[in-house]
């Protein structure tokens, strides 16, 4: 494979996986040529970087960021829930630390001392619970957290449907389903703060639309972080129209045809790796200065996320439309944040949301991208510690201590 050529080799790997499945070298060709479009933006500052580094440099130099940003490192007690499907869906808990300088308090005959708040996050697509890193340190002790891995993702497993020669494509209405099956094991009772980043906050629109009563009864606050109620079909990925209509005409039969191929494919991943984490950083952040152990962290999730996996996503996203189950969270404290340069949901759809529910607080960050709380952390914390207080969830006073974009893990 060429030094200089990371479109051209991007376009043959996927030409020949596309082809090894369908058997259709012209059908092939076009597909391969469509991900060309997607990639070459990307493609040009990875090109120089190729021209004066050296591959085995490259791959020494991931792994000193590897070492050096050990983010994703932060665990709880972990647990696992049953979907209604029989899935297994990897939880982790985060529980309140006790104060062993603060007074008992007398505990008043035939009174329990309240059920905590719990925040349960849900991450997005192609991603894992170790998104949240920057949030759940900052939190961590102060507040009684959930994070979960969505089916297939991270410690998940596999959804029974998800496999097999008559697989079919995950719904969003089935991950609303996953959510709840987590909420009943992780949080049974007690008040509730959802935040979902992405596909995480289509989740917990899915949740309101099936279960309205769940929302009414124990939900106290939300935050959606870029996502989107809809018209996802309408995104152009920050692409020319004519590029955005061959890649919206042929991406669903190239992920078919590349998810038949799992293992072809994930080579072809590793071997333009170097393509791939130029197109992973386009489409994840905005900032230019972004920290290079950030950005690997992101790399490695998205990597760390099978083809098949990707492929069986995919069409949720062109269906969903949750517009209507907003009005579930008329009542709910809402918190409505984006990036202003997503590009893969449009703060524009962040907007819509806020414009659905006129009494949420709407936030757009400046040069912030698609995982903007990886991207501006303190943004992110701060407006979801001010949800979290509005809501009685953590005292006004508290300090939630450093979330800064170069955080390292606690212990």
């Amino acid at each position: 494979m060429s030094e200089t050529g990371p479109v051209d080799a991007a376009v043959e790997a996927a030409s020949a996986a596309s082809a090894a499945a369908a058997g259709n070298w012209r059908r092939a060709g076009f597909a391969g040529a469509a991900i060309g479009v997607v990639a070459a933006g990307a493609a040009a500052g990875v090109a120089l970087e190729r021209l004066t580094v050296g591959r085995g440099m490259r791959r020494k130099a991931r792994l000193a960021l590897d070492a050096a940003g050990p983010y994703g490192a932060l665990r709880g007690t972990s647990a696992r829930a049953r979907a209604d499907d029989g899935t297994e869906l990897y939880y982790e808990v985060d529980e309140v630390e006790a104060d062993g300088s603060a007074p008992r308090r007398r505990r008043l005959f035939g009174r329990r001392t309240p059920v905590p708040v719990t925040v349960v996050f849900s991450h997005g697509y192609c991603l894992n619970q170790d998104s949240w890193h920057f949030q759940r340190a900052a939190l961590r002790g102060l507040v009684r957290t959930v994070h979960w891995d969505q089916r297939s993702h991270g410690r998940s497993g596999r959804g029974a449907a998800q496999q097999g020669p008559d697989r079919v494509p995950v719904s969003i209405d089935q991950l609303g389903r996953d959510l709840k099956a987590v909420v009943d094991a992780a949080a049974p009772e007690g008040p509730l703060v959802l935040v979902g980043h992405s596909m995480g906050g289509m989740t917990v629109m899915a949740l309101a639309e099936q279960y309205p009563e769940l929302i009414r009864e124990r939900v106290v606050g939300v935050a959606f972080v870029g996502t989107s109620c809809g018209n996802l079909g309408e995104v152009n990925y920050g692409l020319p129209v004519a590029g955005v209509n061959a890649v919206r005409k042929v991406l669903p039969g190239i992920l078919r045809a590349l998810g038949s191929q799992a293992e072809l494919v994930e080579r072809g991943r590793r071997a333009t790796a170097d393509l791939f984490a130029g197109l992973i950083k386009r489409y994840s952040f905005s900032s230019r200065d972004v920290d290079p152990a950030v950005a690997r962290f992101a790399e490695r999730m998205i990597e760390g996320t099978p083809i098949d996996v990707v492929a069986e996503f995919y069409p949720a996203f062109t269906e969903h439309d949750k517009a209507e189950a907003l009005g579930v969270f008329a009542e709910v404290p809402v918190l409505a944040l984006a990036g202003d340069q997503d590009l893969v949901t449009p703060s524009s759809h962040t907007e819509a949301i806020a414009g659905l529910l006129p009494d949420a607080e709407l936030v757009i960050v400046p040069d912030g991208g698609h995982l903007v709380m990886l991207e501006h952390p303190e943004t992110v914390t701060d407006r979801l510690a001010d949800l979290l207080v509005r809501v009685g969830a953590v005292p006004a006073p508290t300090n939630v201590g450093s979330y800064g974009s170069t955080a390292q893990p606690g212990p």
